[in-house]
């Protein structure tokens, strides 16, 4: 059964492919052919590259950063950056190094160092202002001169940062490329200026009808915000850049579009270019920059205020959307998904240097959700998304995550069948990686297949992705229908159930009973609801309750095995969590060889409008 698995998995590996590959051009080709060559360097395959990523070969990664993502997270325990998404993504990018950075805001080219050769000579090609460097804004203000460098010496104010004479050396310089750049009765124009008629005066401190002008910067020294403050300072601030005096937007519309370098193995001057497109949706990007669509058809779209839209949270879901919040649609939220409903597109690099618009099509339906706090007291039927528009959802559709099916429907209720916030812990289980320097499995004998316990299993999506990464899965849950559904979804994705246990019961009972039995696991998950009540065991609020789960699992997880803790009790502390858990391991003579805290992915985007709310823990325990 192990070898059968085996090549199940080799099989979906096999359909990762990612759509777009790097945009790469080379500036001198008279290097001579050596390691880091274009002959010489290994070009990894493109098996689970997200979009994201330009480049790659032995020695470099180099990525489009979208807009409203951190470079790195700026809190151990706060949402990964871009940075931190890769390291752990990929066994090969653990050794990912930080060489410059980007603003959360800006987007654009963002080089990092895979070996301590490319660490090295890229932080003294930057430190010796050796890596050329250009970047496009756009500005509604009136750009007097074409050309214009400034100097100054920059510190920081509060937030911003300002010229001061005691500050440090900064060079920018300017060039206008168009006064012009969206033309009047050009499409573009067209949605630029309707969209700024309803945030702001349009042109309101100086802006002539609609004029926007791209510039071009150059930074010639590499200071935090620099060009922001340069061009705000020379009486154009960047369009959306509101920290700055910039008119209000969806975005800050600065972008790092060229980066030319030398190659850290061959010294080959080459040169990375993402191309800008300052009107896409900015919360589409940052979704596109993830996801290839021909693997993952299934993410949150906008997530609440930080995506502008408090208390609105819309998942795409295949060919259908999903609508939540705590009242009825608002006329804006109508008027968003109706401009929705058309295919939206953003431009993303290709081969070649071409672009190519990698769409999100238009869904067949839309449904809405009313959020409630008191669900376990309303009827399913009463429960369950209503279609606002469009088609209406058989029973049972099909989605896609990372290659993976999984089967969904409006029809059973207040949830549909698969938690979006945990894509990344069963891909996690799908490829037996959990992060930097953390094999799932460890040093468990290849010979023998290994087996996870899913307590509070629901539908089975991580027992289905640990069948498919080679395990043996036993899961449980109090409800026999929601076992079936995992039935379900082992054969639609073709793994036989036979080998794989589905125990419909209370979760302490069933840990009493299996560590009664002498069962070991390799991997327990623990994803609890945050409130829940059984016969058997009462009731159990997360809160309160966790240690005790804990330390009713213990007994189960095999020395050096997994234990995977997971909570959405969203006015719990990610420190008050994790010191629980700690508690409870100590009580219980265990202790922790590995820790991996792995927060909600970036697709639901944390900010201080929209706290952090899921929680999530991987610890190899001795």
């Amino acid at each position: 059964m192990a070898r059968r698995l085996g090549v199940l998995v080799e099989a979906h590996r096999k359909i990762r492919k990612s759509l777009h590959r790097a945009t790469v051009s080379r500036t001198e080709t008279q290097a001579p052919a050596g390691p880091g060559s274009a002959a010489q360097t290994k070009i990894w395959a493109t098996t689970s590259r997200p979009p994201c990523v330009l480049f790659e070969d032995d020695h470099l990664l180099v990525v489009n950063k979208p807009p409203g993502w951190n470079t790195h997270a700026p809190d151990p325990l706060a949402g990964e950056g871009v940075y931190d998404w890769l390291r752990h993504r990929e066994p090969r990018w653990a050794r990912l190094a930080i060489i410059h950075r980007l603003d959360k805001e800006t987007s654009g080219v963002l080089v990092f160092g895979k070996t301590p050769l490319a660490n090295r000579t890229l932080t003294r090609q930057f430190a010796e202002r050796q890596v050329d460097k250009t970047y496009v804004l756009l500005t509604d203000r009136p750009v007097s001169v074409a050309e214009l460098v400034v100097r100054s010496r920059l510190i920081r104010a509060g937030a911003r940062f300002l010229s001061s004479p005691r500050g440090q050396d900064a060079q920018t310089r300017f060039h206008l490329k168009t006064a012009d750049f969206l033309l009047p009765g050009n499409q573009q124009l067209d949605q630029l200026s309707s969209h700024l008629r309803q945030k702001v005066a349009w042109g309101g401190k100086g802006g002539e009808g609609g004029r926007v002008s791209l510039i071009e910067a150059v930074p010639l020294t590499g200071r935090t915000h620099q060009i922001r403050a340069h061009a705000a300072e020379s009486g154009f601030p960047i369009l959306g850049d509101t920290l700055y005096g910039g008119t209000p937007w969806q975005r800050v519309c600065l972008h790092a579009e060229e980066l030319t370098l030398r190659h850290p193995a061959s010294g080959e001057r080459i040169m990375f270019h993402a191309p800008c497109d300052f009107l896409a949706d900015p919360s589409l990007a940052l979704r596109l920059a993830l996801f290839d669509p021909a693997l993952t058809d299934a993410f949150r779209v906008i997530h609440g205020a930080s995506d502008g839209w408090p208390g609105w949270y819309l998942d795409r879901l295949g060919d259908f959307w999903l609508s939540q919040s705590q009242q009825p649609l608002t006329e804006a939220q109508q008027d968003r998904l109706a401009r929705r409903v058309a295919p939206e597109s953003v431009r993303i690099p290709c081969q070649g240097g071409a672009t190519a618009s990698q769409c999100i099509s238009a869904p067949r339906g839309v449904y809405h959700k009313i959020l409630s706090r008191h669900v376990r007291d309303v009827p399913a039927d009463a429960a369950s998304p209503k279609l606002v528009s469009g088609l209406a959802a058989s029973q049972r559709f099909a989605v896609r995550e990372n290659g993976v099916v999984f089967e969904l429907s409006f029809q059973e209720g207040y949830s549909v069948g698969l938690f979006l916030d945990q894509r990344e812990n069963r891909r996690r289980l799908l490829t037996g990686h959990v992060g930097a320097g953390f094999a799932l499995y460890g040093d468990a004998p290849a010979t023998r297949q290994p087996e996870v316990l899913n307590l509070f299993a629901y539908t089975c999506g991580f027992s289905v992705c640990a069948a498919l990464g080679g395990a043996r899965t036993t899961s449980v849950d109090l409800s026999r229908g929601y076992l079936e559904w995992g039935r379900r979804h082992f054969g639609l994705n073709g793994l036989d159930t036979v080998g794989h246990e589905f125990l419909q019961g209370d979760a302490f009972d069933w840990l009493r009973r299996l560590a009664k039995r002498g069962r070991l696991f390799d991997v327990v998950l623990l994803d609890p609801p945050t409130f829940s009540q059984s016969k058997v065991s009462g009731v159990f609020r997360a809160e309160k309750d966790y240690g005790k789960l804990v330390a009713a699992a213990l007994p189960v997880v095999r020395p050096g095995g997994v234990l995977f803790a997971s909570t959405n009790a969203a006015q719990w502390p990610a420190r008050q969590f994790l010191a629980t858990l700690e508690t409870a391991l100590k009580a219980a003579g265990r202790r922790v060889t590995r820790q991996h805290y792995a927060p909600q992915p970036p697709d639901f985007p944390i900010s201080r409008a929209e706290p952090a709310y899921l929680k999530t823990v991987w610890l190899r325990v001795a």
